[in-house]
């Protein structure tokens, strides 16, 4: 089975029926997050460099036509209308590391009807994942406040490719490196570990365990110091660390406790020590909200080691996205369902000063001091361009990240900007309303004229 099985099942069956009444006309579906999570000022684009793998990849072979059938208990002949399905279609999207808002468009999808929803799942799936996690990673850079943040979520992640893409996001808003040996193999970013607890309890006596580690580990060693009394295995790193000459570049790190006071302490005894170049690293459950109290309160850590909280997004683990069809045919169409109404049409985002974005169709001319965000990524089933570098998403990362108004950007409490829709926009959307609403009073005018009664020489009939 290839990847084109990694759907839900009613993507199939709608597929499927497409394809039997003959509808394979263009359709255009726009993926958007309706509205950001609660202490959340942005978020940050993500995972579409995966979803268009997926895309230029998708192919429907025979054993994805047998497990189709066995999902749906039906022979393998009924579902063979899908056998040779591939994406041949088009994609505008926002590239990764760009910040978007509440209701933009990250990705917009036009593709014959069936290939456009046989996609939904994977697309919706990694997008959504991915930018959560990129957008709680860039919220610690900003919590940082120009300290280095290294990822060490892996073993506490959903899965490993999650680890492996929570590694990547980290890289794009600018961590300084991560535990997990592939990630920083495949995407050249600098790999970075200490020792675990475990190492320092299989020797009799902590200062064992630090000089064996420190001759087994030419060059600067972290050493992790609060497996016993935390104080004093910072005194004995102070020995340990200028005995083998490994101090400079050096660090202790602390896992557990007051970590403010602890740091405070442990700078005291290193600097007592004539170490003031041994740093302090800080792990043990952080997230941005830590990282902005320690920084707040002056604790001297120089560097924040953060895992399971951020490796899952832990206080916003799912974004309220959606994948919704806006043009069929070239016939624009919305959904009117409560708290859940879409504009109907392909759409453009011009971003301008400020944040003040404008949603707009895909051929309006943007608004003054307005730049479109969504670039066309995919033509005919294929990319139009290469991947971009890390660098260059942490580059669109940066420079949207300058521009955002300090309210969106505050850790606790912030304002995320909203954008407003085009008058164009606006116009079709009330046109499509206008539209809907009266076909579908007309047909419930229809389903209530009550049957009229006609006698007739052969009894009463009904018409």
């Amino acid at each position: 089975m290839s990847d084109a099985t990694t759907t839900d099942l009613y993507e199939v069956t709608m597929a499927m029926s497409y394809l039997r009444e003959g509808m394979t006309g263009p359709a255009t579906f726009s993926l958007f997050v309706r509205d950001l999570p609660p202490e959340r000022g942005f978020l940050v684009a993500a995972g579409l460099e995966s979803a268009l793998d997926y895309l230029s990849g998708l192919h429907v072979g025979p054993e994805d036509v047998d497990a189709f059938a066995s999902a749906l208990h039906r022979p393998p002949r009924d579902l063979q209308p899908l056998f040779g399905m591939e994406f041949t279609g088009d994609v505008r999207a926002v590239p990764e590391g760009r910040i978007v808002l509440a209701g933009e468009p990250l990705l917009e999808v036009t593709a014959p009807l069936p290939q456009a929803q046989l996609a939904e799942t994977y697309v919706l799936n990694q997008l959504s994942h991915q930018t959560a996690i990129a957008s709680k990673a860039a919220r610690c850079v900003l919590a940082a406040a120009g300290h280095p943040v290294v990822d060490f979520s892996l073993r506490r992640t959903h899965g490993p490719q999650a680890g492996f893409q929570a590694a990547r996001l980290g890289a794009v808003v600018g961590f300084a490196g991560t535990s997990k040996v592939a990630a920083a193999t495949a995407l050249g970013i600098p790999a970075v570990g200490t020792m675990a607890h475990s190492f320092v309890e299989a020797f009799e006596v902590e200062e064992d365990a630090f000089r064996a580690f420190a001759r087994s580990h030419p060059g600067p060693v972290t050493l992790l110091v609060d497996t016993y009394d935390t104080e004093e295995g910072v005194r004995v790193a102070a020995r340990v660390l200028p005995d083998l000459n490994r101090g400079p570049g050096s660090a202790v790190r602390l896992d557990s406790g007051d970590l403010g006071a602890l740091a405070i302490r442990a700078r005291s005894v290193l600097d007592e020590a004539g170490l003031p170049e041994v740093r302090i690293v800080a792990s043990g459950g952080l997230d941005e909200y830590a990282l902005d109290d320690l920084i707040r309160s002056g604790a001297p850590i120089d560097t924040y080691a953060v895992g399971t909280r951020v490796g899952v997004s832990a206080d916003a683990p799912y974004l309220d996205s959606a994948y919704k069809m806006v043009e069929y045919d070239g016939r624009p169409v919305m959904k009117l369902s409560s708290a859940k109404v879409t504009a109907p049409g392909p759409k453009q985002v011009f971003r301008r000063p400020g944040y003040a974005d404008v949603i707009g169709l895909a051929d309006e001319q943007p608004p003054d001091g307005g730049r479109p965000l969504l670039e066309t990524v995919m033509r005919g089933g294929q990319r139009t361009g290469t991947k971009p570098t890390l660098d260059e998403c942490r580059e669109r990362f940066t420079a949207d990240l300058g521009g955002l108004p300090s309210a969106a950007r505050r850790i606790r409490a912030p304002v995320a900007p909203r954008a407003t829709a085009s008058e164009r926009l606006s116009a079709v959307a009330a046109r499509v309303r206008r539209r809907i609403e009266e076909q579908t009073a007309a047909a419930s005018a229809r389903s209530s004229v009550p049957e009229r009664t006609v006698s007739g020489p052969h009894g009463s009939v009904s018409r």
